[in-house]
């Protein structure tokens, strides 16, 4: 078994991995599209169900027309992606004491209330809204689930390797090890995610007609908010500041988006 379990996970990898629409980048992904959006519709569901759901007004309608736009943005964009096979749906949910959005596989996409003071504008809601599809879009959901299963299996191997040892000299190695897959590769990938779908998010809206220069306002905003963080590489995200910088450097290729957008 020990000596198998290699084996199994390069032949898992091998046969796993696909390409992320809008940066080329290879991932780790188990699950097929079919899979994913049925899952989302699923938590969709489960996730609205017990949330007040704003259904007229202009912030409602505001949601859903940038949400649209975002939607045909990724059809242009990235043609390579499910952006077509998608069913948008974009509410806007009623709880002002929380500062978020998220989407779902499937184009599943909510945005709360308490984000609105923060955004300020259609721009930077847009910049919010293009950031949570362009998870959508780029699986990092699945992919995030395929990477656990695989650090999961790589610490079954560790533990089968070790069955000799006493037990408490064992289970300090396997914590030593779980501390260090989390911070050494789970937090990491976790940060990678984000800026990817920054980057991603960003183009997304700039498509689609939206002014990318929106997004380094709004986290200096979202830094202003911020209170106590911990460091950077025991955090899912990456500081403020290192978004700022990296959105920074994309924002020709964003603004040569816009321009174009404009003049469509």
């Amino acid at each position: 078994m020990r000596a198998l379990l290699p084996t199994l996970l390069l032949c898992f990898a091998a046969l796993a991995c696909t390409t992320v629409p809008g940066t080329g980048r290879k991932q780790l992904n188990f699950m097929n599209s079919g899979q994913e959006m049925r899952m989302g519709a699923q938590a969709y569901r489960e996730m609205l169900a017990d949330e007040r759901v704003v259904t007229s007004g202009p912030d409602a309608e505001m949601v859903r027309r940038i949400g649209e736009r975002i939607a045909q943005s990724a059809i242009q964009l990235l043609p390579e992606s499910d952006a077509k096979r998608f069913r948008w749906e974009f509410k806007l949910i009623d709880s002002p004491e929380t500062v978020n959005a998220w989407a779902l596989p499937g184009g599943k996409t909510a945005v709360y209330t308490g984000l609105l003071p923060v955004t300020q504008d259609e721009d930077s809601l847009a910049v919010v809204m293009g950031h949570e599809v362009a998870h959508a879009l780029a699986h990092h959901g699945a992919e995030r689930m395929s990477t656990g299963l695989i650090v999961e299996f790589g610490m079954l191997g560790a533990s089968l390797s070790m069955k000799d040892m006493e037990p408490e000299q064992r289970n300090n190695i396997m914590l030593a090890l779980g501390v260090g897959a989390n911070v050494g590769v789970m937090l990491p990938f976790s940060r990678d995610h984000e800026s990817e779908a920054d980057e991603i998010g960003l183009m997304l809206a700039a498509n689609a007609g939206y002014n990318p220069q929106a997004a380094i306002g709004l986290w200096q905003r979202m830094e202003a908010l911020g209170g106590e963080a911990p460091p950077e590489f025991l955090s899912t995200h990456p500081s403020p500041g290192t978004r700022i910088q990296r959105l920074q450097a994309l924002m020709p290729r964003a603004m040569e988006l816009y321009r174009a957008a404009l003049e469509r």
